[in-house]
């Protein structure tokens, strides 16, 4: 569904804007890169298969550079997942660092933000639900939230 007015997304309470992704430095080494890529496609089946675990959302794009942002319920979940011995992530960790992290075949990255109340704005205009506002709730933009500084003061 396409919102043709203005929207805005709201997030109850404070969340985690998890930004992530690779980068094909030689492309032609699928046999490098290709374990990256499952890998991260086992963990996000993992975190939406068990959502206690945090995960509230993402969105992905393709090109040389991969790029996945993530929503977070929480810091202490994002940071428990990553040193969860019984999940998907520590296993291809190691195995990125391992196999491939010494040859510069394939780059990693990641970048993480903290989000609270009053820190953040948005505006989606003739968009569907999209990246917060999938993640969040999608709200008309009018009165107190007509402007991004009143977007910020009543997020």
């Amino acid at each position: 569904m396409i919102y043709k007015e203005r929207m805005t997304a709201q997030m109850q309470g404070d969340f985690v804007v998890f930004l992530i992704g690779m980068r094909f430095n030689q492309p032609w080494k699928i046999h490098q890169w290709l374990p990256v890529v499952r890998g991260m496609g086992q963990m996000l089946s993992e975190l939406y298969s068990r959502p206690e675990l945090g995960l509230v959302h993402h969105e992905m794009w393709f090109a040389r550079t991969i790029i996945q942002v993530q929503y977070w319920r929480s810091m202490e979940q994002l940071l428990d997942y990553a040193k969860n011995k019984d999940a998907e992530h520590l296993p291809a960790w190691k195995n990125f660092n391992r196999h491939i992290a010494k040859n510069a075949s394939v780059g990693i990255w990641h970048e993480t933000y903290a989000a609270q109340k009053g820190s953040y704005e948005n505006i989606y205009h003739n968009m569907p639900a999209f990246g917060l506002g999938r993640a969040g709730q999608l709200v008309p933009v009018h009165g107190k939230r007509d402007s991004a500084q009143e977007r910020l003061v009543n997020s």
